[in-house]
């Protein structure tokens, strides 16, 4: 398919979900056939400053990014509980190459979300305060993602959360350090283990926590063909977490293999049209429930790449939010996810 004519170019865009990784050793060592979650990384098994630069001039006016940790380029040799302070370290050297101004007014990775272990409980802290330093003034939080499933083929092998991991008391003692020292918490895991992200947002009132890719609506392996039956529940959850004032959603992540949303990838060729027309039922109902103020569109790149190009992604997006005013949209598209990550200073 032929790429779309950019919608609204001059709305600026501040893309709050974004990995950067090298993953042609991982892929190679998986063997066919594999998950499609591995298909869809065959496709854009490296990305880093110049794919990311390419997608953001390809006619959106993406002004800044969030990265968003994703276990790349971790410090060979140091002990495991520091070894995430190398992706940190790696990606503010992209921020700096940005930042330079040679390549305009874009700044990538302007804001980092990191990765720590909060299951060390009391031992995360160190790691946190290694993460701030490595940041050098943009690192702003970090996900523990807690994604699991009862079957293994839902995620695939490259996830190993155990159950309930957001309810543990152990991981919680490891939470409560964000708060304070000021850090932001993505929260990724499955729509059927919502309650667990609901349960932790009670339990932590003033954390800032961020949810992400509309809490992962499933449509594959055990899932396939049941988005239609299980839409309810996964409404009156989400309609749950948003009665949390400290909790932000991230509208995106519906291209993922994961979802279904389309089952054909990678980048399956459809209009931002078709698209809109599918993922409509999922973000109005997140922009009803949390508001344009605490809800952000992301791109989930290149992890979405397996539905969507980038440009026809961000066109996507601009056709759900057709009916917004203005000021919604510039919440929507760029000054939710500023504020929330601490970077209003991007925006113009």
């Amino acid at each position: 398919m032929a790429e779309e004519a950019i919608l609204e170019p001059d709305l600026p865009i501040v893309d709050p979900h974004h990995h950067l990784w090298d993953l042609r050793p991982l892929i190679a060592a998986f063997p066919e056939p594999r998950h499609p979650f591995i298909e869809t990384l065959t496709h854009s098994a490296y990305y880093t400053f110049d794919q990311l630069l390419a997608d953001a001039r390809g006619g959106h006016n993406v002004v800044a990014t969030v990265y968003m940790e994703c276990g790349a380029f971790y410090r060979a040799s140091a002990e495991p509980a520091m070894k995430p302070v190398g992706e940190v370290e790696f990606v503010n050297g992209v921020a700096a190459q940005g930042a330079s101004g040679l390549y305009g007014s874009y700044r990538p990775c302007a804001a980092i979300v990191g990765h720590a272990d909060l299951q060390l409980g009391d031992g995360a802290r160190p790691v946190l305060e290694a993460l701030t330093e490595a940041g050098n003034g943009r690192f702003r939080g970090i996900r523990h993602q807690g994604a699991w499933d009862a079957n293994p083929d839902v995620l695939g092998p490259p996830f190993h959360a155990p159950p309930e991991l957001y309810l543990s008391d152990r991981f919680r003692e490891g939470f409560r350090h964000l708060g304070e020292l000021g850090l932001t918490f993505d929260a990724w895991l499955l729509e059927p283990q919502l309650g667990d992200a609901l349960n932790l947002a009670r339990a932590f009132p003033d954390q800032p926590i961020c949810l992400d890719h509309c809490g992962t609506p499933l449509g594959m392996s055990s899932y396939h063909g049941k988005l239609h039956e299980r839409f309810d529940i996964w409404r009156s959850m989400i309609r749950q977490i948003a009665e949390c004032p400290n909790v932000t959603i991230k509208l995106g992540g519906l291209a993922m293999a994961f979802c279904g949303l389309p089952e054909q990838g990678p980048m399956a060729g459809l209009s931002s049209e078709t698209l809109a027309a599918m993922w409509r039922p999922y973000i109005e109902t997140c922009i009803e429930a949390f508001g344009p103020d605490r809800a952000m569109f992301e791109s989930n790149y290149p992890v979405d790449k397996w539905g969507a190009s980038y440009n026809v992604l961000w066109n996507t997006f601009k056709r759900l939010a057709h009916g917004a005013s203005n000021a919604e949209k510039r919440a929507l598209f760029a000054g939710t996810a500023a504020r929330f990550y601490g970077i209003e200073d991007v925006l113009p």
